[in-house]
């Protein structure tokens, strides 16, 4: 038998230690449960992190690929010290795990019929909205794929869940009318147009800003062509060039106000032939965003990714 802390003590991110945990799993035991309890446990904090890590900015001057493998790493330890510790999901899939198998839970157990995810919710209602996902994980399956159905399980029984930080919700609140009036202009769900914003101006707290400082309420880092007849200011930006991030000094459109921003950039993408398919495209999120990056709105070669990434995990519905 494969003992539990030989799963427990280490993240599944590979092929041997997930071999190891579908072996664990399989046998069915309250030991092997609870370590792959722990391991989903683990695996959902490792993608909270990433996803966290890909929605911010890493463009500076210290971020190379050599620093994103290894924040990588830390990101992978961390997610196993977390877990160590618990944040409830592993006591809920437990639960749930043994249920399914059949397996009496011994008394030393650490399940309290009291356990809670943090605030998040009662253990009951967690375990009914964890159980698409945990079916999976008793079949000795555990991996990102098992992840994203047991959070959206969660989440469609556990309104709690949906959380939303507080400048998310300032920036929404903040510019949801003007999206609105741009959707019914181009067609494209406003929400995606606030991702997008969202992405390019850091929730509006690194907006593209004049040499004194002045706001441009540029949101969508539009730059000023030898067509743009409004303001201009120069800014620093990233460019990718052949896949090496580069910095150089760019002019960008000024607006006096947001409102002047969101029909400035449905004018864009309606009318220039080459953002066509990004507005033909966008009855879902993955086709807005790969629409963008075929069309080279942007450089960046994971840019598709980013987008998609904040209107799918950041922006409250």
């Amino acid at each position: 038998m494969i003992a539990a802390n030989d799963v427990s003590n280490k993240l599944a991110a590979d092929a041997r230690s997930l071999n190891d945990l579908r072996l664990s799993t399989q046998q069915n035991s309250p030991e092997s449960i609870k370590a792959s309890a722990k391991q989903f446990e683990a695996m959902f904090v490792n993608m909270m992190m990433k996803s966290m890590r890909d929605a911010t900015p890493q463009d500076g001057p210290f971020d190379t690929e050599a620093s994103k493998t290894f924040t990588g790493m830390l990101d992978q330890q961390l997610s196993q010290k977390i877990a160590g510790r618990g944040i409830g999901l592993a006591e809920v899939l437990e639960r749930q795990m043994m249920g399914a198998a059949g397996v009496k839970p011994p008394l030393t157990t650490s399940l309290s019929p009291q356990s809670s995810l943090n605030g998040w919710g009662g253990a009951a209602g967690a375990s009914s909205g964890a159980s698409s996902g945990t079916a999976t994980a008793t079949s000795g399956i555990a991996d990102s794929d098992s992840i994203a159905q047991l959070v959206k399980g969660m989440k469609a029984t556990q309104p709690e869940l949906n959380t939303t930080k507080a400048h998310v919700k300032v920036f929404q609140e903040k510019l949801a009318a003007y999206a609105e009036e741009a959707s019914q202009t181009t067609g494209i769900p406003a929400k995606f147009m606030l991702g997008q914003a969202a992405l390019e101006s850091g929730w509006g707290r690194h907006e593209i800003a004049g040499a004194n400082g002045q706001p441009t309420h540029n949101l969508f880092g539009i730059k000023a062509g030898k067509n743009w007849t409004g303001r201009v200011v120069n800014a620093v930006t990233t460019e990718y060039v052949n896949g090496v991030a580069t910095k150089k000094v760019e002019k960008f459109r000024a607006y006096d106000n947001y409102c002047d921003a969101f029909k400035d950039y449905a004018n864009l993408l309606k009318n220039n032939q080459r953002y066509q398919n990004v507005v033909a495209n966008a009855k879902d999120a993955y086709g807005f965003a790969q629409g963008l990056q075929k069309a080279g709105y942007a450089t960046d070669p994971h840019y598709a990714d980013k987008v998609m990434r904040v209107i799918t995990t950041s922006l409250s519905v």
